[in-house]
């Protein structure tokens, strides 16, 4: 798949077209743009297949990646190729409302529940009614609000604060965490009963490390939303963020790629345009700056090829294993170093 057009919906074109490769929706508008989902890596196209398969059911989600890898752009994705995707999309950050003030927002409020509560108030769950609601960051939720989500997903219910009837929704629940959910259930700061109702489904979204083909692409998307005349990237520049490692994943490519067109000048973005962080340290990109090639270990063209091959066996570990001459178990070894 060269790219799959992408979220940040508004409103859902259900005639547009299906990606070839992972069966999602093509074209989603916004109100402000249309985007590009960037999607030229085996890893980000395996996890576009299997999310393919997720796409109509109404089971709970967790989306399991490191921050800035785009689990809500995956999580448009796959409500706006839904049947669900006429109807509404609603986000919330978890980690981002205290929790009194969380638990008004999801479930809403009758007027009078609590000081300065004047008018009475529709929570997100019934604004998302028949649609998706996304919920990122769902580790950093307090237990007590845990225990509400837990009854409304296991009742198909909530019941607003200070109201004793309960309202019905139908809703289908995709959550987000850059942390291990399993682990924080091992150390007692996340429900185990719940953790167990929300990964019905789960999906893990790749690092940008791991995306390698992506890189330049979306770099390249970055740079033309920027607007007209759009700069170019020298090879210099293209070679530094091809050996970077992205701890930030898109987030920090994005920064990077602006810095680099608040400074560049004659439309070409150079390795001095980029972020210092980029090449102080970094010895590929000391050696792009000089104009030398990147180097790649073994280990890095290894694993490349292998989830190559892996993408080409539609995620078979046993044809890759074939294809490859290796056992499964090698391979299986090799595949849970990668994660």
């Amino acid at each position: 798949m060269e790219r799959s057009r992408v979220p940040l919906p508004i409103v859902h074109d259900v005639h547009a077209e299906r990606c070839p490769v992972c069966g999602l929706s093509g074209t989603l508008a916004t109100r402000e743009q249309t985007r590009e989902l960037v999607a030229r890596s085996p890893a980000m196209q395996a996890c576009l297949r299997r999310a393919a398969r997720f796409v109509d059911s109404a089971a709970p989600l967790v989306l399991q990646g490191e921050s800035g890898t785009g689990k809500e752009i995956v999580a448009r994705v796959l409500h706006g190729s839904s049947r669900r995707g006429a109807r509404p999309f609603v986000a919330v950050n978890v980690a981002a409302l205290p929790p009194d003030l969380l638990e008004s927002e999801l479930f809403g409020h009758a007027r009078g529940a609590f000081t300065g509560a004047t008018d009475a108030k529709e929570g997100l769950f019934q604004a998302a009614e028949g649609g998706t609601l996304f919920l990122d960051e769902i580790a950093e939720m307090a237990p007590a609000i845990q225990a509400k989500l837990l009854r409304a997903l296991q009742d198909g219910e909530v019941r607003r604060l200070g109201e004793t009837r309960p309202v019905t929704v139908h809703v289908r629940v995709i959550c987000a965490s850059h942390q291990d959910l399993a682990d924080r259930v091992r150390r007692g700061l996340f429900r185990e009963d719940l953790f167990y109702r929300l990964r019905v489904l789960s999906l893990r979204v790749p690092p940008l490390r791991e995306r390698r083909e992506d890189i330049l692409p979306l770099a390249e998307q970055i740079i033309a939303e920027a607007g007209s005349p759009a700069p170019r990237l020298s090879s210099g520049a293209q070679s530094i963020l091809l050996a970077y490692a992205w701890p930030g994943n898109v987030r920090e490519l994005s920064g990077a790629i602006q810095h680099g067109l608040a400074l560049c000048e004659g439309g070409v973005i150079r390795p001095e345009d980029l972020p210092e962080d980029l090449i102080g340290g970094l010895p590929a990109a000391r050696a792009a700056l000089a104009g030398a090639p990147v180097l790649r270990s073994l280990a890095e063209v290894e694993r490349e090829h292998i989830l190559k091959v892996l993408s080409a066996c539609d995620g078979s570990p046993a044809s890759a294993a074939r294809v490859l001459g290796i056992g499964r178990n090698t391979l299986w070894r090799k595949l849970r170093s990668y994660e």
